[in-house]
């Protein structure tokens, strides 16, 4: 683990310099200007990064653990903390500073650059788990989800959902273009509404975020699955998962994960990585051995062996 954490912050320097390099070619800087020490900058950003430190451990633990409850815990501090005491999400703005490597100087977000590293690295490793657990949006809309009475609910039928949980790479090129041609990144206020937890907007972004949350009442995270510019980035790069969700031989006609799935990520035999968020449901089923037909048909395998 510390290799690894040493591996990150010397991958974060790197960036960092490149960055600066790109921005100054000439490694000249205003001689005038008053550069605190490297000792300094970290003590001011001490508590940020003790805090998210703290956070993604919750969130990581949780995750390897299974723990429903310790999700919805994860979820409730991602909304206070990331959203309402931070306003810190991954935004499709993130997208347009990586296209044009326009980054922050590290030295003075060390955080960002943590919480970013974070988002990446556990993408690659395991998919989508930012956007299950730790964008504080996200974890918001699925919190409203749980004091929803069921019977509001609209199941979306299949052949449907499929075709509109394309919307959101749709939006993700769209706006990337948009940004490209115009260099004006104030488009991201009308395709995310994570600027909520500013609480400044205008009063028709709020009224569009009320139509919006109305909406998600009635469809289960309505925004994540069919909207959100990030979450499809994200999809992308969870194309290249290395630890998935592992499968039995009874999937291919058990449908028990398929039903309960609320992402519309499982489709008969296969868990399609770019719309799984880890949430653990299926995981949890999966190891069940009470209602996992994997494990009934296993113990009724040995019984007959032992009997005969």
């Amino acid at each position: 683990m510390k290799v690894i954490v040493a591996g990150l912050l010397m991958l974060v320097l790197a960036m960092d310099v490149i960055a600066q390099e790109t921005r100054d070619p000439s490694n000249f800087g205003d001689e005038d200007e008053a550069i605190l020490s490297w000792t300094e900058d970290l003590k001011d950003q001490a508590v940020d990064l003790a805090m998210f430190t703290a956070f993604a451990t919750l969130a990581l633990v949780s995750f390897f653990r299974k723990s429903e409850g310790l999700k919805w815990i994860t979820m409730a501090a991602a909304v206070l903390y990331l959203g309402f005491a931070r306003s810190q999400l991954i935004t499709i703005v993130n997208v347009f500073g990586l296209i044009e490597w326009n980054l922050p100087v590290f030295r003075h977000n060390m955080t960002w650059y943590l919480f970013a590293i974070f988002t990446v690295v556990t993408t690659i490793l395991w998919g989508r788990l930012y956007c299950g657990r730790v964008c504080a949006f996200g974890a918001m809309t699925q919190l409203l989800d749980k004091i929803v009475p069921a019977r509001l609910r609209f199941e979306v039928p299949s052949r449907i959902e499929r075709r509109a949980s394309y919307i959101k790479y749709g939006l993700l090129g769209g706006t990337v273009l948009y940004f490209l041609a115009t260099k004006n990144i104030s488009i991201y206020r009308y395709v995310e509404p994570f600027w909520m937890f500013s609480l400044q907007a205008s009063t028709s972004l709020w009224l569009g975020l009320g139509i919006l949350l109305a909406a998600t009442v009635f469809i289960r995270n309505l925004y994540c699955r069919f909207f959100c510019p990030v979450g499809a980035f994200l999809g992308l790069l969870s194309n290249l998962t290395v630890f998935r969700i592992k499968r039995w031989t009874e999937c291919k006609t058990c449908k028990i994960c398929e039903k309960t799935c609320e992402w519309g990520a499982i489709r008969g035999p296969v868990i399609l990585a770019a719309e799984c968020v880890r949430c653990d449901d299926c995981e949890r089923l999966y190891m069940d051995k009470q209602r996992c037909p994997h494990w009934l048909i296993a113990r009724k395998r040995a019984q007959a062996s032992s009997a005969s």
